[in-house]
């Protein structure tokens, strides 16, 4: 019995399985059915019926009958056998033959490709024909027009274009014969032909349009401006060098013989309508006039340089030598009360020496400028650079004199600061007095002797000579350093010291209730004695504060108030 369940199972189980297969299976048999009606449904003859329309001869004859062929060949012979297969998979899954089927769905998908192809083939095709003659009616009578203005416009103005006119006129003659041949592939349906003529035609005319408008200015450009400025730079050149300018570094003659070469090639160029090569060497010949022109006043304006400013710097640098002789002489006399870095000297020396090189830079071009063996702008050249030397030195006379200076005024203040240590030591010492402090503690007398060690080490560098400053100032940052220390050690003191007092006295009213009290205070008092104000203190106010909580910043309050 269990035998007989499981094969029913089985049995059921393969049912099931191969319906759910099959259903898949003519799922996608319906999607390539559908598929196929699509591509019968396809306007392909609407669209090869355009054609018709127009004249059914010479190419477009030959591409019509291909396409119907094809067309014809779709419907007859391919698609029947796409049908052919469809019934082919259908019967396979039918029989549960799966594999088979799908592999006759492949090949339909294949062959359903290839015919979507062939369609999209013949339709490009169509629409690229029917396309070229729409464009070429719709374009070419604006390209009659055009032919025609460019005509009327060379006939009306031929004498603006020169011997350039009959290389134009040949030009619309070979736009006219491909306008003709136009007309004959169009009569004979030739229109993808006649879409090749007319874009030539399109691009010829454009050529032509830009020559005819370019032509007549570069014309008068190469003939008549570019001439004269040529000949106006020949004159000023001959004029500067009439003058004693030396011209020889420009290599002018050499340029300008270039440039009139240049002018006859443009010539032959523009008699052949060549515009582009033309307007390209226009433009750089402007540009090589330019540069020429700049020399020329570069020589002229280098001359004016030089007159209005040689006796500036003739004097410049005697001025220089001048304040150079004064700093020498001051550096030595420094040199004996202040100590002089070798840096310091050397720099000092250094510019002695490149003023003597720019005073002989100088009398040698004086030289070449007396002789006239240099060209202005050369001249120039070097003096506008002694003057940048000579402005820099001129800085650094003033930077070494001021440092000169500053020795002395860092002297000076070093001594105002030794006198002002002084007192705030005096100040110190008043401080200490009117506290009225019993003694001072050794701690104290340390620190005050540290304090005058290094006021005198101060002093003892400034007598130095010759005097060194750098030393002055270390000694004297440590010196201020000691004084600060002493001051505020003063003040601590006097503050320990009249606080202890109090805090003694304070703790006298638990002398007698309280044994530990008076064994603080006792200890407190020999430390006070002996000028231990801030460890007496420490000691009663310790003692006090257990049997008196909080007492002591009451004690406190009013001593900052008796310090104040």
């Amino acid at each position: 019995m269990d035998y007989i369940i499981g094969v029913i199972v089985l049995i059921l189980i393969f049912i099931i399985w191969g319906y759910f297969f099959k259903k898949r299976y003519f799922k996608e048999i319906d999607r390539l059915e559908s598929w196929k009606i699509s591509i019968m449904h396809r306007p392909v003859l609407e669209e090869l019926s355009k054609v018709k329309q127009l004249n059914m001869t010479g190419e477009t004859e030959e591409m019509f009958e291909n396409w119907r062929i094809e067309w014809d060949a779709i419907i007859t012979d391919h698609m029947p056998e796409v049908e052919e297969l469809l019934f082919d998979a259908e019967e396979f899954v039918d029989k549960y033959r799966f594999s088979r089927s799908k592999e006759i769905q492949r090949k339909i998908t294949v062959k359903l490709n290839e015919i979507e192809e062939m369609i999209k083939k013949i339709l490009y095709e169509l629409n690229e024909l029917v396309g070229s003659e729409e464009k070429n009616r719709l374009e070419i009578e604006d390209i009659k027009e055009s032919y025609r203005q460019l005509k009327k416009s060379l006939l009306a103005h031929r004498h603006n274009y020169g011997k350039a006119a009959d290389k134009l006129e040949s030009s619309l003659d070979e736009v006219l014969q491909i306008l003709q041949k136009y007309e004959e592939e169009t009569v004979n349906g030739n229109y993808l032909n006649a879409r090749e003529l007319v874009l030539t035609i399109k691009d010829k005319l454009a050529v032509l349009s830009v020559k005819m408008e370019m032509l007549p200015k570069l014309l008068v450009d190469s003939q008549s401006e570019l001439h004269s400025q040529l000949n106006e730079l020949k004159d000023g050149y001959e004029e500067m060098s009439g003058q004693g300018y030396l011209l020889s570094h420009i290599q002018f003659e050499q340029e300008i013989s270039r440039l009139e070469e240049e002018l006859d090639l443009y010539k032959t160029q523009l008699e052949n309508a060549e515009t582009e090569a033309v307007e390209k060497g226009i433009k750089e010949m402007r540009e090589s006039i330019e540069v020429l022109y700049d020399l020329l006043e570069k020589e002229v304006l280098s001359k004016q340089y030089i007159l209005k400013n040689d006796e500036v710097l003739r004097k410049t640098i005697s001025d220089l030598e001048y304040e150079n002789d004064k700093l020498k002489v001051e550096t030595i006399h420094v040199q004996h009360t202040y100590h002089l870095t070798e840096n310091e000297l050397d720099a000092q020396r250094k510019m002695e020496k490149q003023i003597a090189q720019i005073s002989k830079r100088h009398q040698l071009l004086v030289l070449k400028m007396e002789d006239n063996v240099m060209a202005s702008s050369l001249i120039s050249e070097e003096m506008q650079g002694l003057a940048v030397q000579l402005k820099e030195l001129q800085e650094n006379q003033k930077d070494f004199t001021v440092k000169l200076q500053a020795l002395r005024k860092d002297e000076m203040d070093a001594r105002d600061s030794l006198a002002e240590l002084k007192r705030k030591m005096v100040d110190t010492g008043r401080l200490i007095s009117k506290s009225n402090i019993p003694g001072l503690p050794e701690e104290y007398k340390v620190v005050l002797q540290d304090a005058k060690e290094s006021m005198g080490d101060v002093q003892g560098k400034l007598e130095e000579k010759p005097l060194d400053m750098a030393a002055v100032h270390i000694y004297l940052e440590k010196a201020v350093q000691q004084v600060d220390k002493v001051h505020e050690k003063a003040q601590e003191l006097i503050e320990h010291m009249y606080l202890a007092e109090k805090v003694i006295q304070f703790g006298n009213r638990y002398r007698s209730s309280h044994d530990m009290v008076a064994e603080s205070l006792r200890e407190a008092e020999a430390k006070f004695r002996s000028y231990e104000y801030q460890a007496a203190l420490e000691t009663a106010a310790t003692a006090i504060e257990k049997v008196d909580p909080g007492s002591l910043r009451k004690i406190g309050a009013n001593i900052e108030e008796v310090l104040s």
